[in-house]
């Protein structure tokens, strides 16, 4: 953290506030996570560490205070909870549970003589459900959602034969039971093999099927599920007949309700790390999953005097369980090509049963990771499933035998043009871009893209379909599709109106805006923004070509000469003379030059108050969009940039402003809202 300035650690809280909140919904919203538990614990302990060293810079939005997902559209009902459904703090080895058991004392400030007894169970891999009792009598059962607001699953959870409907004669009025739904690994294995017999849906994992099955619209499909139930704490309750945790448990299984197993309570910390390495050690031949330890602080006075953090109680930790690893062949490793052009090496195994799933590939994720393990085809490797996604190569076992060392390749092997990794970058990636047939349509659809030529009727079903027929090769060819009218009208849903329409906004771009046709090349590092910065000082497409091809011949004139322009720095350069020492882009670039002819590049600029200023938009804006916004920035002689950063001059700050704006204040910047930057574009003239 020493070395890491407030402007790095903002930007970096962004981006893990992104990353979680969409791994979040993935995980809580979709059933449907990409990311291992490990990688998500590994995101959520950075954010924890920045927050801690810049305590002024935590953002609103902060995965700190927030539990699960807002509930999307869904066709269940919401249940806005009475007492919120809190998430966990994790520990991941014996030190951390330690100075969580030392926090406790200190908080309650107790001495060394005083002994805090905690409950520990099983963490089973469930989703998460709370059930409202009134009257003995169960009323409503919902989701855990995002901690406040759950999705309303009562019909459903009527069909779990763990769940009594109603509650013996004493128990309180209202009484919330809080557990987990989850399915065995035995139903789990049974459920897919119907699955695939039948011809339906697959499911990934154990979790994966309880929570598509609870979440059902018809709860005749959860009823032929097998889901099961157990409690592990409850909320709302209009009275609370114990004093501690392990004896409302135990009355709570006197309910009905089963229970952990494994629920135990002990007196110390040896106590705890000895009852997880037992669990730990019957994991395997469980019937169910799970991923860790919960502990609980036993004496409710004492969880009530300690209260909660952000989203989680201080009185409960999840001790979490390592990945589980297994060892197996490396039979191949084959090159895979993404959208961007990354060269993604991925390794072929000979099937090994890891956690309970099978596992055939892994990803070695990049030239430098191979290396790195030294591993080649016919290693022993050790597998490691850190959950239920992506399983990790992490040893090879075998690296000492003579064998010959795998080579990455310095060519694409889907359209053979050179691949290479810029410096300071550990990703190798194909310089074809616009041939490469991995990556054609994508650039294509970038290419008729709002922020490039912006060609009215271009969407992805109608690129799909023309690059199919073999029409769509490259950019050029979308000016050629005039020649293929009555082709296109041969096709079914294409009428004479439509096509037309099509083709007339082909044509009217003939004459295309440069740095729109400069970004939509899909070249790296050229952004929109980046590109209208190099247009505004070349002015041309060719002669931007002769500066970057000279720079790259070694020139250092036309490397200075591009680098000294505001906002272009080596590595746009180098991107830039890659493209064009590429064959196949040059081929591609003449070809589309000479069926459109981009007229010279000219920006006019007014005399304004912020001519020469570096101005920034953030919010809603309410009577422009943000490429207007922008555009009239450029016209009043300013730049328009997409950060916050020392160098920002003016920030424009509309409805739903966050931390932009925040920064913003920190560093002194002068904000204005909507209305005043319109009294600057007015007073500026037309």
């Amino acid at each position: 953290m020493n070395n890491l300035t407030e402007a790095e650690a903002a930007n970096e809280l962004m981006r893990l506030a992104r990353q979680i909140a969409h791994h979040d919904k993935l995980y809580h919203a979709q059933d449907n996570p990409e990311i291992t538990d490990q990688e998500y614990d590994a995101l959520v302990r950075r954010n924890r560490e920045l927050e801690e060293a810049f305590p002024h810079l935590i953002r609103d939005d902060s995965p700190s205070k927030t539990v699960g997902h807002e509930i999307a559209a869904s066709p269940l009902g919401k249940v806005t909870h009475e007492q919120r459904m809190m998430s966990l703090d994790n520990a991941f080895n014996r030190e951390e549970v330690e100075e969580w058991t030392q926090r406790i004392r200190r908080y309650l400030n107790l001495d060394d003589s005083e002994q805090v007894a905690i409950t520990a169970e099983d963490k089973i891999d469930g989703l998460s459900c709370s059930l409202r009792y009134e009257g003995g009598k169960l009323v409503r059962a919902a989701t855990r959602g995002d901690g406040q607001v759950g999705e309303d699953v009562t019909p459903n959870v009527r069909h779990i034969a763990d769940i009594p409907q109603e509650l013996p004669v004493g128990v309180p009025d209202v009484f919330e039971v809080r557990g987990e739904v989850y399915m065995s690994k035995a139903d789990f294995a049974a459920l897919n093999a119907a699955q695939e017999e039948s011809g339906g849906k697959l499911f990934a994992n154990p979790r994966n099927a309880a929570a598509g099955s609870l979440r059902q619209k018809d709860a005749s499909v959860t009823a032929k599920r097998p889901l099961k139930f157990w409690a592990y704490g409850w909320g709302a309750a209009s009275q609370v007949p114990c004093e501690t945790q392990e004896v409302m448990m135990r009355m709570i299984e006197s309910w009905g309700f089963p229970l952990s197993p494994f629920l135990t309570l002990t007196q110390d910390t040896d106590g705890l790390i000895a009852h997880y390495e037992e669990i730990g050690r019957q994991r395997p031949d469980l019937g169910y999953d799970i991923d860790g330890v919960v502990y609980k602080v036993d004496r409710l006075d004492y969880q009530q005097r300690l209260g909660f953090v952000a989203k989680a109680p201080r009185w409960a930790l999840a001790h979490k369980f390592p990945a589980e690893r297994a060892q197996t062949i490396l039979e191949a490793i084959d090159i895979q090509v993404g959208r961007t052009g990354k060269l993604t090496p991925v390794g072929r195994l000979a099937p090994v049963l890891v956690g309970g799933v099978t596992v055939t590939n892994v990803t070695l994720h990049n030239r430098d990771e191979i290396e790195r393990l030294g591993v080649r085809p016919g290693d022993r490797v050790v597998i490691q499933r850190a959950g239920d996604v992506i399983p990790q190569l992490v040893e090879n076992l075998t690296r000492d035998e003579p064998r010959e060392a795998f080579v990455f390749p310095d060519a694409c092997p889907e359209c053979e043009s050179e691949a290479v990794a810029e410096e300071g970058e550990v990703d190798v990636r194909c310089t074809g871009g616009l041939i490469c047939p991995a990556q054609r349509t994508q650039r294509l659809e970038h290419f008729v893209s709002r922020k490039a030529l912006d060609i009215d009727g271009f969407g992805s079903k109608t690129i799909a379909q023309f690059f199919a027929l073999g029409w769509l090769e490259s950019p050029a060819d979308i000016f050629r599709l005039k020649e293929r009218r009555e082709d296109i009208l041969a096709l079914e849903g294409w009428q004479e109106r439509s096509v037309d329409n099509l083709l007339a906004a082909v044509e009217n771009k003939r004459e295309p805006d440069a740095a729109r046709l400069l970004f939509g090349l899909g070249i790296r590092h050229v952004g929109e923004v980046t590109a209208r910065d190099l247009l505004k000082h070349v002015h041309e497409l060719p002669a931007l070509r002769e500066l970057a091809e000279q720079a790259r011949g070694g020139d250092e004139e036309a490397a200075s000469e591009l680098t000294a322009i505001d906002g272009i720095g080596p590595s746009v350069v180098e991107a830039l003379g890659d493209f064009f020492h590429e064959p196949h882009n040059a081929a591609v670039w003449d070809d589309l030059l000479s069926l459109v002819k981009p007229p010279r590049y000219e920006v006019e600029t007014l005399d304004s108050p912020v001519a020469g200023k570096t101005v920034v938009f953030t919010g809603k804006l309410e009577t422009m969009s943000r490429d207007e916004a922008k555009a009239q920035a450029e016209r009043l002689g300013a730049k328009a940039a997409g950060s916050v950063s020392a160098k920002t001059d003016l920030l424009v700050a509309g409805p739903g402003a966050g931390s932009k704006l925040k920064k913003a204040t920190e560093l002194g910047i002068e904000v204005i809202d909507e209305a005043a930057w319109a009294e600057i574009v007015t007073s500026a003239g037309p």
